[in-house]
């Protein structure tokens, strides 16, 4: 939301020019990235490392990753739709006309993807809570911590209260923080648009709570480690994205879901992999590492991604008064 407030994708207002939109769209997709190969790799492997394969609920494998293979379809039929249209040779289109109607695709499916997220909400949380209940206390009673953990000091509600609200401050500060240094990184470090949002942005976003879901894997439970990996991607999915897409509309800003053809592909084929490795309901150090080494080929390609070149003020390219929005520039 930080950056979508300081988005300025007019390329005329040459002062203030700041399209941050490509950024938001990758930190969207690299948030689902960062934990469904990642993470999830990371709690595969940490549990396989003290026992030779660990067992999952299909309450949460299966409906979470239907969930997500539903989201990502849904996310990527504005990409699909533009980039169809833009190689066609048999309809005449009107670049400004596609872009309009992609932004409206992408409206209509950020509403229905909200909708989405309320009914699995209300699946969740009312008619089919007892599912999760049975299998989250399950896992409770199979935590090798768990003589440790209740042995702890409790906070009370006011104690608890009190951490919430300072915890929300700072990482409102950090966000805020990390917002400002993305455009020095960008222009004067050489990252692109695509590594910043698609790995670094999410990778810090998530670095605690990708941590506490590995050291629940490590102690054998799987199934809280999941509902932590699915429940964040499936959020994501059906809720922060669309959000931001509704919100970007509330404030008159050309959000889309015009993803690269690159961060849609990844999407799916990630989603699909993460898939695989959850239909069979067991895990174990190799599936783990296999899915980390797929988010290490993607995080490098992502860094040596182009940059779109906007034809923005202070560059020497002879085609930034007439370069469209679509030509790039590689940054050395």
């Amino acid at each position: 939301m930080v950056l979508l407030s300081k988005n300025v994708d007019d390329p005329a207002d040459v002062e203030h020019y700041n399209n941050f939109v490509p950024v938001i769209r990758a930190a969207i997709l690299g948030s689902i990235l960062a934990n469904v190969l990642l993470c999830m790799g990371c709690c595969f492997f940490a549990g396989g490392m003290r026992r030779d394969e660990q067992e999952f609920d299909a309450a949460i494998s299966e409906v979470g990753s239907g969930l997500l293979l539903t989201a990502g379809f849904g996310l990527i039929i504005p990409a699909a739709f533009v980039t169809s249209l833009s190689g066609s040779t048999s309809v005449e289109v009107d670049p400004q006309g596609l872009s309009d109607k992609a932004l409206t695709i992408s409206r209509v499916t950020s509403i229905v993807l909200f909708l989405a997220f309320l009914l699995y909400a209300w699946f969740q949380m009312h008619t089919h809570h007892g599912i999760y209940d049975a299998v989250l206390e399950k896992d409770e009673a199979r935590d090798q911590d768990r003589h440790k953990d209740l042995k702890k000091a409790k906070l009370t509600l006011t104690e608890c209260v009190l951490a919430l609200v300072i915890s929300i401050a700072l990482v409102s500060l950090h966000a805020v923080f990390l917002v400002e240094q993305i455009e020095y990184l960008v222009r004067e470090r050489g990252i692109s648009d695509m590594g910043m949002g698609l790995i670094l942005v999410p990778f810090i976003e998530k670095a605690a709570e990708n941590l506490t879901a590995v050291d629940e894997a490590w102690d054998n439970q799987m199934n809280f480690a999941l509902s932590h990996v699915l429940g964040s991607s499936i959020q994501t999915a059906l809720f922060n994205g669309p959000l931001v897409v509704i919100v970007g509309w509330g404030l008159h800003k050309a959000m889309d879901l015009n993803f690269e053809i690159f961060n849609a592909v990844i999407l799916i084929l990630a989603i699909i992999v993460a898939g695989s490795f959850l239909r069979d309901r067991k895990s174990n150090y190799l599936e783990g590492a296999l899915c980390v080494f797929i988010y290490i080929i993607i995080a490098v390609a992502a860094f040596t991604y182009p940059n779109p070149y906007h034809g923005a003020a202070g560059t020497s390219e002879p085609e930034a008064s007439t370069g469209g929005a679509h030509k790039l520039r590689l940054i050395r």
